[in-house]
């Protein structure tokens, strides 16, 4: 229960804020963690890892998500946003179905049930050792920390008043990777709350810092998915509910008042 409630409040942070990081670098409100295909790549290396049992679905996760992220990291010295956008697209695409082919060859139905609440997102942390939590945590300390340290910098930048170089923009994006990776790689990959989060907390409050953004999003992610929590744990009318689903009826009203705000 403890644990569970611990990767509620890393999860509520290290998206919002990852998601948040990814608009101001690209300018661009339609920024979030999943675009360059690293929830693809993460859902890719948890179920080569469920299928094959080469290691657990965490590392499993980590590893083929940091595989993407350097792929990422190399395109990010040559191109531009926009054409690193549209690569992202294509490439999560091209990871996306490697990982249906690897799913639809599961050997048995008990492993395709594992890959699938993994990838459905819940908090109940099965097959999860000591081991994955301390690295999680690790991983989790070393996002927040390059987000804290690269605040002004990624402020000055999404003014205008500056432009981040394409390494600065690459080590920029392996930092969130590291602070996304330490709640996908536990819980699976959750919606919303990493774009639609920072949206909303940008249509709230119109300062530019982005370290106000940082706890308004981090209050917000961690609000909603308390409470889609606690529904799927005591509201579920006796089935299972994936919390990703789940976050997503619940989120309905704040996508409408997104969008009318817009």
């Amino acid at each position: 229960m403890l644990l569970s409630l611990l990767y509620v409040l890393i999860s509520g942070i290290a998206l919002p804020v990852g998601g948040i990081q990814m608009q101001y670098l690209w300018r661009n409100q339609l920024g979030d963690v999943y675009s360059l295909g690293l929830g693809s790549a993460a859902c890719l290396g948890a179920a080569a890892a469920t299928m094959s049992g080469w290691c657990s679905l965490t590392v499993g996760s980590f590893v083929c998500t940091l595989v993407c992220t350097m792929i990422c990291f190399l395109v990010t010295l040559k191109v531009n946003t926009q054409s690193l956008i549209t690569f992202g697209i294509l490439f999560g695409t091209f990871i996306g179905s490697l990982g249906t082919i690897v799913v639809t060859n599961a050997p048995t139905g008990d492993l395709l049930k594992q890959y699938y609440l993994w990838g459905a997102a819940n908090f109940r942390l099965e097959g999860v050792t000591t081991g994955d939590i301390i690295f999680s945590l690790c991983l989790f300390a070393v996002g927040i920390a390059a987000a804290l340290l690269d605040s002004k910098r990624l402020t000055a930048h999404f003014k205008g008043q500056t432009e981040l170089s394409n390494l600065h923009k690459a080590l920029s994006l392996l930092a969130i990777m590291f602070l996304v990776t330490s709640a996908v790689s536990i819980c699976g990959p959750i919606g919303f709350i990493s774009l639609g989060v920072p949206n909303l907390s940008r249509i709230i409050c119109k300062k530019e810092d982005i370290r106000i953004h940082y706890v308004i999003s981090s209050a917000m992610g961690i609000a909603l998915l308390l409470i889609t929590y606690l529904v799927v744990q005591y509201v579920n009318f006796g089935i299972y509910l994936p919390i990703s689903a789940t976050m997503a009826i619940l989120a309905l009203p704040l996508m409408v008042i997104l969008f009318v705000r817009k």
